[in-house]
């Protein structure tokens, strides 16, 4: 057994909290919160997201997804609007405002990425994707906790 420290889903775990720390820092900076930043970045800019297709998006669960959908709609950043195509199905689109906030948060992940690349050399990042598609997979396919 490895030390807590040693064990690979542990430095997962405290990297991904101190990235989490840091963006929610940076959404307090603009009145906004990570998970808002981050659904604002994956709602099409001008068509608008399917509401269905933003739980698989962001990894969220209806419940939770409904409370921040609810809470963007109520500080303006979104609208729903039926899907004229079928009229049970709903997109999520920014509003102006929305817009604007969406690319505070853009500016926030993409300052991210380059100065974590600045200090990664080439083969440092292939490795890093290749680690985390790795997992991934493993995780996709149940081969975790499958017996041997």
């Amino acid at each position: 057994m490895y030390p807590k420290e040693k064990s690979l889903d542990h430095h997962l775990r405290a990297t991904w909290q101190a990235v989490a720390k840091m963006y929610n820092e940076e959404a307090t900076k603009h009145e906004s919160t990570m998970a808002t930043g981050f659904m604002l970045l994956n709602i099409d800019q001008e068509k608008g997201t399917a509401s269905t297709a933003l739980g698989p998006k962001m990894g969220m669960e209806s419940t939770s997804l409904s409370r921040l959908l609810k809470n963007m709609e109520t500080k303006e950043l979104i609208y729903r609007e039926k899907n004229p195509k079928d009229g049970r199905g709903v997109f999520i689109k920014l509003t102006a405002l929305g817009k604007e906030k969406r690319e505070d948060s853009k500016k926030s992940v993409l300052r991210f990425n380059e100065t974590v690349k600045n200090q990664l050399s080439e083969v440092q990042i292939k490795h890093f994707f290749e680690v985390t598609e790795t997992i991934n997979q493993l995780i996709s396919d149940r081969l975790i906790f499958e017996s041997k």
